[in-house]
């Protein structure tokens, strides 16, 4: 068949390399715009245009996709089956009626559940204990086309969002590949989704990553997680300070102080007061200096027992 592949991040590059390593042919690739990144701002192509370039297959990154001119040498491409993943983008009706085969897209959950953009970071900020890719047929809703394959994978009581993801992808290039064999050979039936069954997980945004310590330590312990690497978990200390947090385990503990003040300092943890239990703060990067563990922390800065973090609901 001849396949067009639309997607953006890593998550994306290895259903591609599994389509480049596949009998049919990759004739086209899009993906977003160049992106600013880092302090300089420096305009940063995506890991599938570096890989699109690497294998010399021609590449659009449309500023809109309605765009008469896109859609124009889209349909030049002639493909059988546009294959997205982690695309970042709508398909209009134009597009995803456009390929015979329909369009087909690798999504990292279980589906019904985690439509959206975010399905890695809010099963782990649930605190699911497992997750998996779903291939699916797209239509015009977020998500809510028919199944065709789907396969499940355990979530680590350590897995952050950073560490699952590149199993997720390796995941979902091998059931790419298993979705375009039978697809090809009739033997996949689509299975509708129970609606009834659904939850969503939008885009986070840098805000989301605010700590709010009248949230169970369980909880947060589970954010911390799903936050990182991005957008990061955070919170204010008292006097102006922020710190990100990168590593946290939830304690027992009874509601002795107010959420949010530092109820014990060991040598490698902050222990903070939430709304149930305690939050071990672990790892943390003070703003405007590297991630260290908070023994490294302690030696340069004493924490005072009694000091208040402050997260959205006490600031």
């Amino acid at each position: 068949m001849r396949l067009v592949f639309m997607g953006t991040p890593d998550f994306a590059a290895a259903s591609l390399e599994a389509l480049l390593k596949s009998d049919d042919s990759v004739v086209g690739i899009v993906t977003q715009p160049d992106r600013p990144k880092g302090r300089g701002h420096t305009l940063t192509p995506s890991p599938v245009k570096l890989l699109a370039q690497r294998a010399q297959i021609p590449l659009l990154q449309p500023l809109k996709m309605k765009d008469p001119e896109f859609l124009h040498t889209l349909a030049g491409w002639k493909p059988d089956l546009i294959v997205v993943s982690a695309f970042g983008r709508i398909l209009p009706p134009a597009i995803l009626s456009l390929p015979p085969r329909g369009c087909i897209n690798v999504h990292g959950s279980l589906l019904p559940k985690y439509r959206g953009a975010g399905p890695i970071q809010w099963a782990i900020m649930n605190g699911e204990i497992e997750t998996g890719i779903t291939t699916m047929l797209m239509d015009v809703g977020m998500d809510t086309g028919a199944m065709l394959l789907q396969k499940a994978i355990p979530i680590t009581p350590d897995d952050t969002a950073g560490t699952l993801s590149p199993r997720l992808a390796e995941l979902g290039g091998r059931l790419l590949a298993e979705t375009i064999v039978r697809l090809k050979a009739g033997t996949l039936v689509p299975q509708p989704q129970d609606a009834s069954h659904a939850t969503l997980a939008p885009l986070l945004t840098k805000e989301d990553g605010a700590i709010d310590w009248t949230l169970p330590a369980k909880v947060l312990a589970n954010r911390v997680r799903g936050l990182s690497p991005w957008p990061g978990a955070y919170t204010t200390v008292a006097g102006g300070d922020r710190w990100a947090i990168w590593q946290a385990s939830a304690l027992p503990g009874d509601m002795t102080q107010p959420p949010g003040t530092v109820v014990a300092v060991t040598t490698d943890a902050i222990h903070v007061m939430t709304g149930d239990g305690v939050l071990a703060v672990m790892e943390l990067q003070p703003a405007n200096s590297r991630r260290m563990t908070v023994s490294q922390y302690l030696a340069g800065h004493p924490v005072a027992v009694g000091l208040q973090l402050e997260g959205p609901a006490l600031s």
